[in-house]
């Protein structure tokens, strides 16, 4: 392991909906796909470089009702227009990803402060599956109400990123939150693609650093590294995509 500082279709059965693109000048760059956080959007990413290549940012869909992750990964792999993609994925966009790369052939897929398979999961997101209070309990509700909790878990530094984390807590859908949160607790996934690099944060405390085992480590950071990090990350998307 080395250490990064020490070293679809619509329902109405419309067109798929395409994922957004930051403007450049230069289409010829090289198209890199980026899923967000559970909830967010592309603003996510807004501090890191985008030098020499072109970001797409795969938008979040509604679930269908009892959708599967691997379904609902298919629906999103309709934004992806290129052959062959790298995809980066952060947080519960990153196990996306892996779903992703399970359906079809990347070039490289990235984790940001994520997972990449049930053993990294922590134990206690397990135990919702015996007791699932995470399908009840509005836990959008209780981090807005509680917003020191949520600085507390992601761990935002600064005024805006912490207006950016407000925003985000008051845009989510709930019943999308709920959906995910149910699929981070009975993910079962065992298959890691043989092209995937995976980068945490070892302050992490939403998948706290304990129980990952990642290619690179960002010291003195948490889950919203890409956001307060982002020198670094960007450096290292930097050469992961030039490699």
């Amino acid at each position: 392991m080395d250490s990064l500082i020490s070293q679809n279709t619509n329902d109405d059965g419309a067109e798929p909906i395409a994922a957004t693109e930051e403007r450049s000048e230069d289409v010829t760059l090289k198209p890199i796909y980026f899923v967000s956080g559970l909830g967010a959007d592309e603003r996510i990413f807004q501090w890191l470089r985008y030098d020499g290549y072109r970001p797409i940012h795969i938008r979040w869909v509604e679930p269908e009702r009892g959708e599967s992750i691997e379904d609902y990964a298919k629906r999103l792999c309709l934004q992806i227009e290129d052959e062959n993609p790298f995809v980066v994925g952060l947080s519960f966009g990153g196990m996306i990803a892996v779903e992703i790369a399970k359906q079809i052939e990347t070039e490289k897929v990235v984790l940001l402060s994520s997972v990449k398979n049930k053993a990294e999961v922590p134990f206690y997101f397990k135990l919702f599956r015996a007791l699932p209070i995470h399908r009840v309990v509005p836990f959008k509700s209780l981090l807005w109400a509680f917003y020191w909790l949520a600085y507390w878990l992601f761990a935002p530094e600064g005024t805006d990123q912490k207006k950016l984390l407000k925003t985000v807590l008051i845009e989510t859908d709930p019943h999308f939150l709920k959906w995910a949160l149910h699929k981070v607790v009975v993910w079962r996934n065992e298959e890691v693609p043989e092209n995937l690099v995976h980068i945490h944060g070892k302050s992490d405390r939403i998948f706290p650093f304990r129980f990952v085992n990642p290619d690179f480590t960002v010291d003195n950071s948490g889950h919203l590294m890409v956001m307060n990090r982002a020198e670094d990350i960007s450096n290292l998307l930097e050469k992961l995509i030039s490699a």
